[in-house]
């Protein structure tokens, strides 16, 4: 098995236990209702305190319902929009990138970056508390996954060859995203 730098990610444990594969698509169906802890942002960007939430947990139909197709193959079934496709890889606009399926913010644009990949690039999330890391073995390849903490949606994966301070690159889909430009403190 090859070594994953930096985040080897125990959450994806229990399904490994049941000699399930990783990946994200299986995350997704197996997530459990119940609570989690997350960081709440204002239109700003100010951190307004930690704060437990009932996890977000739809039918199928319903999150259809709620969404685009391309936004509901991406965040529900993990799939990846093409590069230079979606809406946010050349955005340059100060504000809060959000999930599309929960509004929980993700992503604040100072830490946004360009890295040639075709997609929205960040150095770090808004707060560690509202995406949730996972090894994907997907496509014969060892990666790692970012979801949402509170709702589940697959956003992309992580990278260790971002700049610094992190040196971290979490390769997002612009489709599950919401940006929201940075309203006066």
């Amino acid at each position: 098995m090859t070594d994953i730098p930096r985040r080897i990610m125990l959450k994806s444990a229990p399904l490994a236990a049941l000699g399930m594969a990783a990946a994200p698509s299986a995350l997704l169906a197996a997530a459990a209702p119940g609570f989690v802890t997350i960081e709440n942002f204002s239109a700003a960007g100010k951190d307004l305190g930690a704060e437990r939430v009932q996890k977000i947990v739809k039918p199928e139909s319903d999150w259809k319902k709620l969404l685009s197709p391309e936004q509901f193959e991406v965040t529900r079934h993990a799939a990846t929009e093409q590069a230079f496709t979606g809406i946010y890889w050349n955005n340059h606009a100060d504000g809060l990138y959000r999930c599309i399926g929960c509004d929980t913010a993700l992503f604040d644009s100072k830490t946004k970056f360009e890295s040639g990949t075709g997609w929205p690039s960040f150095w770090q999330p808004i707060s560690k508390r509202n995406v949730v890391e996972t090894e994907d073995h997907s496509f014969f390849m060892d990666r790692i996954a970012v979801s949402c903490a509170r709702c589940d949606a697959h956003l992309g994966h992580v990278f260790d060859d971002g700049p610094k301070p992190t040196g971290l690159r979490y390769c997002m889909n612009s489709a599950s995203l919401k940006f929201v430009p940075r309203a006066n403190a």
